[in-house]
């Protein structure tokens, strides 16, 4: 099948070797994405002579949507994407900073949350970060480590972009595309848009879930799951500030911008990483990391010092520099505004050899073990991530095709996988993508 070289339909072939022939910053723009849910998930349509037929379709040309089609591709998969947006990959695009954090060193099971937990170990066993880095250094792309195993690209995200394009010579890519209408058929699946009707026998959905929705992302892909009756884990913001209640906000007054190395624990969960307080709460990425875990009503502790016994410092001080006031001793461990602040709260001041030792106790408290319940997030207009999504246990772990819908997959964000803070949501689509890509 020919397809006209536009912005919107693009074929990938081995002639296109420059990058201006790539659909990543052209495009109309598209709003919105409207849905017809005529058919059941059962009924069969009549399929026109007229329809373009291909292997595979992939409806997402996010990191797992083009990973999956890389490998299909490889094995000889004739390969469409559609995608609504008019540029691909925009969270590899904004990810670290624009110089994409692409995988992680330290990957491993336990750096995801999922209501079925061992779901993610074999994909993320076949297809391990140093594949993905085996990959990069293939297309000589320079890269760099961070500090937890982080990996980011010297230069920028678009090498990434353009690495996976590259990859994926032969296949069809179609953006600014909406999709109208999914259903079965007597050849597989129907995928009725805006821009034309598709067929294949095998349908994968790497849509996302629906956090930074100015980059358009949406629930579409829970829709379609539903649609085909699969149980959706309610989604909620990952990788997300955390706010306060007015009261909260009011005894922290003047504390924005200040940041500082912080342990935070909320159950058997635990995180220790930079925090940042912010003008309408606190982030910084110990923030970012516990919030995938957080639920409305849950308290946090947070030690601000981690490693200082903060009252056996008070009290050595004490007995050393009896007239120091104790907000002068305390900033000599926190930022000084921080720890007036703290002082403040915890209702203690004046010289500390006229401080009980039990007023020192309780400001040590709130220094190493502050209790703290967050009147919410800034939700998913600036969560990293989805929690929850599709059900995995109704997902092959080898292939993540439906068990009760055979030739549908899900693959990615859109799936009830969701890592940690550091590359390990990449890696996951990386792997997720792998695994469907090689089985479709």
């Amino acid at each position: 099948m020919s397809a006209p070289q536009s912005s919107a339909f693009l074929f990938l072939n081995n002639r296109s070797k420059n990058k201006g022939d790539f659909p990543d910053d052209a495009g109309p723009p598209f709003y919105g994405v409207i849905w017809k849910m005529g058919l059941a998930a059962t009924e069969t349509l009549t399929i026109p002579r007229s329809m373009q037929d291909f292997d595979v379709i992939i409806i997402g040309a996010g990191a797992a949507g083009l990973m999956c089609a890389i490998e299909a591709n490889k094995r000889g998969r004739r390969v469409l994407i559609l995608e609504r947006a008019p540029k691909i990959a925009g969270k590899i695009r904004i990810s670290g900073g624009g110089r994409s954090n692409f995988t992680n060193l330290h990957v491993s099971p336990a750096n995801y949350l999922s209501d079925n937990p061992r779901f993610c170990v074999s994909a993320l066993k076949r297809y391990s970060p140093h594949d993905f880095i085996a990959l990069v250094k293939k297309h000589h792309i320079a890269y760099h480590e961070r500090e937890h195993g982080q990996l980011f690209c010297d230069e920028s995200a678009q090498q990434i972009i353009d690495m996976l394009l590259d990859e994926a010579r032969g296949i069809t890519l179609r953006t600014a595309t909406t999709v109208t209408h999914v259903a079965r058929s007597a050849r597989g699946f129907t995928v009725a848009t805006d821009r034309g009707t598709f067929n294949a026998p095998a349908l994968v959905v790497a849509t996302g879930g629906p956090s930074i929705p100015k980059m358009g992302s949406s629930g579409f892909g829970y829709d379609l799951a539903r649609q085909f009756a699969l149980k959706v884990i309610e989604p909620r913001p990952g990788l997300v500030p955390l706010t306060f209640d007015a009261d909260t906000l009011g005894k922290l007054d003047g504390l924005a911008g200040i940041s500082l190395e912080a342990t935070v624990t909320l159950g058997k969960t635990r995180f220790t990483e930079a925090l940042l307080f912010t003008h309408r709460g606190v982030s910084g990425p110990v923030i970012l990391q516990i919030s995938s875990y957080w639920r409305e009503g849950d308290i946090l502790t947070i030690d601000l010092l981690p490693g200082v016994k903060v009252f056996k410092r008070l009290k050595e001080t004490k007995e050393t520099a009896p007239k120091k006031d104790v907000r002068t001793a305390l900033a000599h461990l926190l930022p000084k505004r921080l720890a007036h602040r703290m002082a403040e709260w915890a209702r203690v001041g004046g010289r500390l050899a006229e401080t009980p030792d039990k007023d020192l106790r309780r400001l040590a408290e709130h220094i190493n073990a502050w209790r703290l319940r967050p009147r919410g997030s800034e939700g998913l207009r600036t969560a990293e991530v989805t929690v929850g999504g599709v059900d995995t246990r109704q997902l092959s772990s080898q292939t993540m095709e439906v068990k009760s819908v055979p030739g549908l997959y899900f693959i990615g964000e859109v799936v009830d996988v969701t890592g940690h803070l550091g590359g390990f949501n990449f890696q996951w689509a990386w792997a997720s993508g792998a695994a469907c890509g090689k089985a479709v």
